[in-house]
């Protein structure tokens, strides 16, 4: 049975239409709009309809959306969005390019639907590598953005009211037995809202709406040349892409958590912050968490209401708990790397990090940043000169130890990567834990000093990470340690890196201890 397509799609499924070379046309169709895939390229045309949250119904709308989804989409998928294209003639006779235009649509690039995020993270070909470079690409395209200056976006009231909404639309779409459920995720989104509110002002006099992607998930995101790039940001609404950042790079992180992919969400976590510097924003985060995950929800809900499919159900339930538990504290847990340069302290903590989803806050990088430099920038710094000088170094654990405190009072439990070879500097990290009533761990990573003379050459040669330590840090560091003091002890566990392996016997027994304390 052929499907009933308007004249105009009808007649464009004609590829002789087409100014380029066309074998087949091939009609994807979604509620707003008509994709055809001709030859090497997409025509985008949205349909004709006012759904309340968009208004294509007018001739002159559709070309302005056309135009703002190629000026939107451009900023992060240049190659991707190629301009707007004029459709001359009459719907039963199109012509591509004609004018007058009887309709518009975005052309794009073709690309291939299996280089879909969600879908290779499906057939596990998602790599660390992929994470990283997406994690850059947002963290650097929200920096760049201008700040909103519409007062009315962002604002409180504008985060609550949809938020609410979601539970109302959802109350009409499950069976009964579920209502309850779904009464006390609302309540106690309520809450975390009322908990927050003046974190979300704070959000907005300090200039963090902006006008983000909108639609940032799995589903939006295609491997080209093996680098993550994003398109399909939201054209149509304004108040959806005048949002907080952190609620822009929640998306992306709830759907790797509702996909089973807690590693991924945080390595992608950690590596946006620590390029955004935005460790704020995770104050908010667990609201728009449960937010995105509630969207989700409601999306899988009328699914459910319009067949009645039991998986449709199913999946509705799994983003309200995901939306649940999004709302629910980790135990923190404070957590210091001790060991000299090349030991591995930023290779443990990542392993850390990901499997018990921590957060973590880099000496290398925040120094750098309290100096206005980026993390791969050379400080031409001497020992104990410059930005490594006395007075420097207080400075930046002075830092770590704020931001520290902040994350643990938003409820993250927090792993400090830092050499912490002065007691005094570990002193008050540790006092910290005390007056929070939380477990603290020192985590002294050792390895043979061949192996630390190895892997400082080597990462001098890559030139990829923060740290500036030589083979003369080195040496200077190690006269300079001062050992654990008696009332370190208990607190310390050891473990010993001298391989790329860190799974060995020999240091089962600290992991053992490090899952005990995050447990």
């Amino acid at each position: 049975m052929t499907h009933a397509y308007p004249p105009l799609i009808t007649a464009l499924c004609d590829p002789a239409c087409f100014p380029h070379p066309v074998k087949r046309v091939t009609v994807l169709e979604t509620h707003i709009s008509w994709v055809l895939l001709a030859g090497r390229y997409a025509y985008k045309i949205k349909k004709p309809v006012n759904l309340g949250f968009l208004d294509f119904s007018q001739l002159s709308q559709r070309h302005f959306c056309c135009q703002e989804e190629i000026r939107l989409n451009r900023r992060l998928a240049p190659g991707i969005y190629l301009q707007v294209t004029a459709i001359g003639g009459s719907p039963g006779q199109p012509r591509i390019n004609g004018e007058p235009a009887v309709e518009y649509a975005v052309k794009m690039r073709r690309f291939a639907a299996g280089k879909l995020l969600d879908t290779l993270l499906t057939r596990g070909e998602v790599t660390p590598a992929h994470i990283d470079s997406l994690a850059e690409t947002i963290a650097r395209f929200h920096t760049g953005l201008p700040a909103n200056p519409n007062a009315d976006f962002g604002s409180p009231a504008a985060i609550e009211a949809p938020a609410r909404q979601n539970f109302q639309q959802l109350l009409d779409l499950v069976n009964p037995e579920d209502a309850a459920s779904i009464e006390l995720l609302q309540e106690s989104c309520r809450q975390a809202f009322l908990a927050t509110e003046n974190l979300f002002e704070q959000r907005q006099q300090s200039g963090f709406i902006r006008e983000c992607h909108g639609d940032l998930h799995l589903g939006n995101i295609v491997l080209l040349r093996d680098r993550p790039v994003a398109f399909d940001g939201i054209e149509f609404s304004p108040e959806l892409r005048w949002i907080d950042t952190i609620s822009d790079a929640a998306f992306l992180i709830m759907d790797l958590l509702h996909r089973g992919r807690a590693d991924l969400a945080y390595r992608f976590l950690n590596a946006y912050l620590q390029i955004s510097g935005d460790y704020a924003g995770l104050g908010v985060l667990r609201f728009y968490l449960s937010y995105r995950a509630a969207v989700r929800a409601k999306i899988a809900g009328y699914r459910f209401a319009q067949t009645a499919a039991e998986s449709a159900r199913q999946e509705c339930l799994n983003y309200l708990n995901l939306a649940s538990s999004s709302l629910c504290p980790h135990k923190p847990a404070l957590i210091l790397t001790h060991g000299l340069p090349g030991c591995g302290k930023s290779v443990v903590s990542q392993i850390l990090l990901e499997k018990h989803q921590l957060i973590r806050l880099r000496s290398d990088v925040e120094r750098k940043r309290l100096f206005g430099l980026n993390p791969l920038q050379k400080s031409g710094s001497a020992i104990n000169s410059g930005i490594y000088d006395p007075q420097a170094s207080q400075k930046t654990y002075q830092h770590l130890l704020d931001l520290a405190q902040a994350l643990l009072g938003y409820g993250y439990p927090v792993i400090v990567d830092a050499a912490f070879l002065k007691h005094a500097q570990r002193r008050p990290f540790q006092l910290l834990a005390q007056n929070l009533g939380i477990p603290f761990v020192i985590l002294s990573i050792q390895a043979q000093d061949k192996v630390l003379r190895q892997r400082i050459r080597h990462r001098q040669e890559q030139g990829r990470d923060a740290s500036e330590a030589d083979l003369t840090v080195l040496d200077k560091t190690t006269t300079g340690a001062e050992a654990l003091q008696a009332e370190e002890l208990p607190y310390n566990v050891i473990l010993t890196n001298n391989t790329d392996g860190l799974d060995g016997n020999d240091q089962q027994a600290a992991w053992r201890e490090l899952e005990r304390t995050l447990k």
